[in-house]
């Protein structure tokens, strides 16, 4: 995080944050609105945004055998102002299916920033055949909108994907759902929908197919995604994912082969810029929404992918979690703490989690700010037990 220090010794200056996804922009440079995909997504967000994600997976698997009890959960976007408060969420599906049970935990606290929401956001599915998991975190003024939009529309896009009845190839269904979600984010900004143009989000998602003992992950951005070990009865821990950050060599050439730059702020970050601009200042190299961004400076909404096989009769713990969370916590931190706590008590394992993130915020930055914090866990492996109440 951190923006330019004022040259006035006259105003006190501020202590520059850490990890403000977003730095300083001249607002006045901004040109008009890009022109979106093709007009046909708006009927298909129209058709996908009638039904939940249960209503999907019943009509998607119509016909193919593929019955089974089906439950989702996710964040909802809330005017919640209190901070580290749960955020809103809803259930759909059968609603009696327990998800501590099934070794799934999820927490989603809002952080210490006065001027905006929760712009967190996250959704679980559960499900016979395969189950899906995402996190996603907004930045910019409207990131909790983007967040919210893109966690509803990226799990509908998996399923109404017929190859997810079919493959076992996710790689391929991912990248696709990620890139028709920007179209979509892409059409609500022009028909004013979202306002995208300057605001976006990360996104993280799992898909772990139950049949083939394997998880596949597609990320933009910096919601890692991390995976516990028990190796003999000690834990490792490993990150998934790599933060696209664009001061990576690869990252770094994508963005300047197409008219952006990425200067060093001063403090903490590598940001990106127009050619001859001063937007948008974003501290990522991929995300989705951020339309400048990718209109003007290779900004990318491919995820990256990266599938993990599990052996049997072996323990895990998969971690998702917004940069909240892994700002100054490792990859082996998180599991330490996590692992501590048995499959049925998965979601006292996250609110932990998420409380030593906070702790360590206010530590860090001398109470002066805190990013929201989510953690999404699922336990594999473990045996069955009575869940937490």
């Amino acid at each position: 995080m951190g923006c330019c220090a004022s040259s006035n010794s006259e105003v006190p200056v501020p202590k520059p944050r850490r990890r403000l996804s977003v730095g300083q922009v001249d607002e006045a440079e901004l040109p008009g609105a890009q022109d979106a995909e093709s007009d046909k997504d708006r009927g298909l967000i129209a058709q996908l945004s009638k039904n939940n994600l249960i209503e999907m997976v019943s009509d998607a698997d119509t016909g193919k055998g593929k019955s089974g009890r089906r439950v989702s959960l996710s964040s909802k976007t809330d005017k919640g102002t209190t901070s580290f408060a749960n955020k809103t969420m809803q259930k759909f599906g059968d609603q009696d299916v327990d998800l501590a049970k099934c070794g799934i935990g999820f927490t989603c606290r809002k952080g210490l920033k006065p001027e905006s929401p929760n712009q967190d956001s996250w959704f679980v599915l559960k499900m016979d055949s395969f189950s899906l998991y995402g996190v996603f975190d907004g930045h910019g003024q409207k990131g909790h909108d983007v967040s919210n939009f893109a966690m509803d529309m990226l799990p509908k896009c998996i399923i109404k994907d017929e190859r997810c009845f079919t493959t076992r190839d996710w790689g391929p269904i991912l990248i696709e759902a990620f890139k028709k979600t920007q179209n979509f984010i892409t059409v609500s900004d022009k028909g004013k929908a979202l306002q995208a143009q300057m605001s976006g989000t990360t996104a993280t998602v799992a898909i772990h197919d139950h049949a083939d003992n394997s998880v596949t992950i597609g990320h933009v951005a910096d919601s890692t995604a991390a995976l516990g070990s028990n190796h003999g009865g000690t834990w490792n821990g490993v990150a998934l994912t790599r933060d696209h950050k664009p001061n990576l060599k690869d990252e770094k050439a994508r963005i300047e082969k197409s008219g952006g730059r990425v200067v060093f702020d001063g403090y903490a970050n590598y940001r990106v810029y127009a050619k001859n601009a001063r937007y948008p200042g974003l501290n990522m190299s991929r995300c989705l929404g951020d339309l400048l961004g990718h209109a003007e400076c290779g900004m990318s909404c491919e995820p990256e992918i990266n599938r993990v096989k599990f052996e049997p009769d072996k323990q895990y713990i998969l971690l998702l979690c917004s940069d909240g969370v892994w700002e100054f916590i490792s990859a082996q931190e998180a599991v330490d703490t996590v692992s501590k706590f048995s499959a049925g008590k998965a979601c006292k394992a996250a609110d932990e989690l998420a409380k030593e993130a906070w702790d360590r915020w206010i530590k860090e930055e001398g109470g002066s700010v805190v990013d929201d914090i989510t953690v999404v866990l699922l336990y594999m492996g473990f045996p069955p037990e009575q869940s937490e109440s």
